[in-house]
Formats: C-alpha cells, structure tokens, sequence
C-alpha cells in the first residue's frame, strides 16, 4: 500500500494531474505526469533563496492516484486492476522526480490483461510521459 503522503485523493489534485501533466497511453493504461519545473540557481525571479526552494521539491513526495471507471468490469473486478497497479506503482515511484504527480487510468483492457502485461504497458506509458516533448515539423 502507498503511504498517506503518496496517494492522491482530492478530485483537484486529480485535475491538476489531467490538465498540466503530460499523457500518454500504452496497452491497458493511460498515464499523466506531471512533473515540477526545476528552479534554475541563475535566475532570481523569486524572492526566496535558491536553496529554500530546493528544499522544499525535495520535501514534496511524489503523489500517485488510480482512475478505474466502471467500464473495466464489476466492483471485484476493478478493485482488483487497483491492486495491481497500486503494487507496479510503488515499485516506481522512486524513479521519478520528487513532487511529481502520476495518475494511472485503467482502461477496459486491464480486466484481462496479466500482471507482467500491465508493468510492460506501465512501463512504457511512463518513459513516454518522461521523454521530453519534441517539436513537430508542419
């Protein structure tokens, strides 16, 4: 289980994840991550010293939260996708920065999907959501 620090809980901070972060999909899950900028030690845009705000993105923890709409299957069903992707997860968490936000969205495919298929499309969704953005050519 996720510590009470690393959940997501509130329908805002579910949004947040939604509209800042970066999406992206593989397989049976839909990621969004949204990453906190980096202060940059040259600028001193902000009138706390740098290394305050340094202290402060190495003290949020980094958040997780699970989406499981009803569309995955019956109530057994999607508490057990939960259940799985909460285990992947906080294998994972560690990897990412600290202060980011990851909300992973189960799609209808999770209900059969096998445990080593749900890390592999995990895995997947989130070096995409992680790679930087690349300029597309018109």
């Amino acid at each position: 289980m996720l510590a009470a620090a690393q959940r997501l809980r509130r329908s805002t901070d579910f949004a947040a994840a939604f509209r800042g972060g970066r999406r992206a999909g593989r397989g049976a899950v839909v990621v969004h991550l949204t990453v906190p900028v980096t202060a940059d030690p040259t600028t001193t845009t902000s009138p706390k010293p740098v290394r305050e705000i340094g202290a402060e993105q190495l003290s949020a923890p980094t958040r997780a939260g699970f989406v499981v709409s009803k569309a995955v299957g019956n109530a057994v069903v999607r508490n057990k996708v939960r259940r799985r992707l909460r285990a992947l997860v906080r294998e994972r968490l560690v990897a990412l920065p600290a202060g980011s936000t990851l909300v992973v969205r189960a799609l209808p495919a999770a209900a059969e999907a096998s445990y080593p298929r749900l890390a592999a499309d995990l895995d997947a969704a989130i070096a995409v959501a992680r790679s930087p953005r690349e300029r597309r050519s018109r």
